[in-house]
């Protein structure tokens, strides 16, 4: 049956219940939690992808991603409160649904971290070429970008993933001070960002402002495709919910803290697509026979050949001030786009590894890969497993694609948490919940649909690669989860491998 061999939320809970963290973060402090979390390699990158996709209606785009966003994280709330422990959607899901849909979603999450990571890495590659660029050390075009997108191999990205894999082994996590600092040099650039570029605005640039349409589904071009990329710039509003245990009064504080960061930053977002597309224009490039091409192929490359466009560059918000004649203040947004964002490959590249980490630890993977090394304290082996396919993702994919790709993932783990939450509502009602999901039976619904609207309109490409994924996940779990899974074995779960250095703060996987 679908509903078996679910792990008693008693059993996952008795880890959590060792340590106590006292309640002392409120909305105020979520509100800046979430932000610091959320704001990231999206709006620095994907500007020029939207651009693409939906013209000056990417402003649109920005709004539905914000919406769907708030409707999943309110839902994935109440389940990060009531099992406030390592896995993420993983744990919850196994919790909730059983083995075989968590282990679904922990094969999905893959595409969230790992594959993320990469799209981020290939963001901070194209910040760091342009700066290389005005220092006069220009690296060759095969080395700048993958094959997909005029190049041969996007050796920055590689080596960026390879380094922070590196970090990660040896147990070098950030400290909450260092994290505070790197999110004050985003907002900081976004601000400064907004103040040079929206006085510049010319309506003639706005014009046409439905250059695509709405999309259609599977296509991944118009407003809702527009949608379904920029979702990637609102992740990490989990670094909220999975805060519940340290909150007071959860079901007041959570729900401002999640809807009052995700605000500002689509406030922040909106600003910032505004000056964009208002200052230099955004529209389209279509091919011969009038239809807008598809970001991060390679006749997209070979329409922006030589083009000042900013759907083609890989630097967008520098790009737009470089055009505009601020080209030393552009190279500080670059600057500031090159400190910040290795962090946020580092945090996802962590939260992967702790899910295999996780998914090793209950025999659903290999139990090499829950080792921790015996010196650092981490789990080397995992790490590096992942940190080399992140790189390999970097050096051969153009961030849009792996973006969307990412989205899949993201999108359907955030439908299973949605569905999860209604189940678990039926099953055990009396359950203590900190921070319960209001108006659950309309929110996880609408949270539900949300999601599988912006999913359908991914590409068919993209949507082709998740479900290639997913049937390749079915077969691992068949040949191997399935019979060697601790559920399945009748073996008590021993509890996790202790592990050093781990970061000390709150943060989820930033976009």
């Amino acid at each position: 049956m679908l509903f078996q061999r679910v792990k008693p939320l008693d059993k996952i809970l008795e880890t959590a219940e060792k340590k106590a963290l006292t309640r002392q973060l409120g909305a105020f402090q979520l509100t800046l939690l979430g932000i610091g979390a959320i704001i990231g390699t999206g709006i620095f990158v994907l500007t020029a992808e939207a651009g693409q996709k939906a013209g000056p209606a990417m402003m649109l785009a920005f709004v539905i991603a914000a919406v769907v966003c708030a409707l999943a994280a309110l839902a994935y709330s109440e389940l990060a409160s009531m099992v406030p422990v390592a896995g993420s959607a993983y744990t919850y899901t196994y919790a909730v649904m059983g083995e075989a849909i968590a282990w679904t979603v922990g094969w999905a999450l893959v595409l969230e971290y790992a594959v993320a990571a990469g799209a981020v890495a290939v963001g901070w590659s194209g910040y760091m070429n342009g700066l290389l660029t005005s220092a006069g050390l220009d690296l060759p075009l095969y080395l700048k970008t993958g094959p997909m997108d005029g190049g041969a191999f996007n050796l920055l990205a590689f080596l960026i993933s390879l380094v922070i894999t590196g970090l990660l082994v040896i147990g070098t996590s950030k400290s909450a001070k260092v994290n505070a600092v790197l999110v004050l040099i985003k907002v900081i650039a976004l601000t400064g960002f907004i103040i040079v570029a929206v006085p510049a605005v010319k309506d003639s640039n706005f014009e046409p402002f439905f250059p695509t349409g709405w999309g259609s589904p599977l296509g991944g071009i118009g407003v809702l495709g527009a949608a379904a990329s920029i979702f990637f710039a609102y992740v990490g509003f989990d670094a909220v919910s999975t805060a519940a245990e340290e909150t007071k009064n959860p079901n007041r504080n959570i729900p401002i803290g999640l809807i009052g960061s995700l605000l500002v930053c689509t406030v922040f977002y909106l600003l910032v697509g505004y000056g964009a597309v208002g200052a230099i224009g955004s529209q389209p490039m279509f091919n011969a026979a009038g239809v807008a091409i598809h970001p991060g192929t390679p006749e997209m490359a070979a329409a922006c050949a030589g083009s000042d466009a900013l759907v083609c560059s890989k630097e967008p918000l520098a790009h737009v001030l470089k055009v505009m004649g601020f080209a030393s203040f552009g190279n500080l947004i670059g600057l500031a786009a090159a400190l910040a964002l290795p962090s946020v490959v580092l945090m996802m590249i962590y939260g992967q590894t702790r899910i295999f980490f996780t998914m090793s630890r209950d025999g659903l993977l290999p139990e090499i890969l829950s080792k921790v090394h015996p010196k650092f304290h981490t789990p080397h082996i995992v790490t590096m497993i992942t940190g080399v396919f992140v790189a390999l993702f970097a050096a051969m994919f153009p961030v849009g694609i792996l973006a969307d790709i990412s989205n899949s993932g993201t999108l359907f783990a955030f439908m299973a948490v949605s569905a999860g939450v209604l189940i678990l509502r039926k099953r055990d009602p009396n359950r203590r919940r900190p921070f319960r999901t209001p108006m659950a039976w309309i929110v996880c619904p609408l949270a539900i649909l949300g999601c599988l609207l912006l999913f359908l309109n991914l590409s068919m490409y993209t949507i082709g690669l998740f479900f290639a994924w997913a049937i390749i996940g079915l077969v691992v779990y068949a040949l191997y989860g399935y019979r060697k899974s601790e559920l399945a074995r009748g073996v008590d779960h021993p509890g996790a491998p202790k592990m050093g250095d781990e970061p000390n703060f709150h943060e989820g996987p930033q976009a």
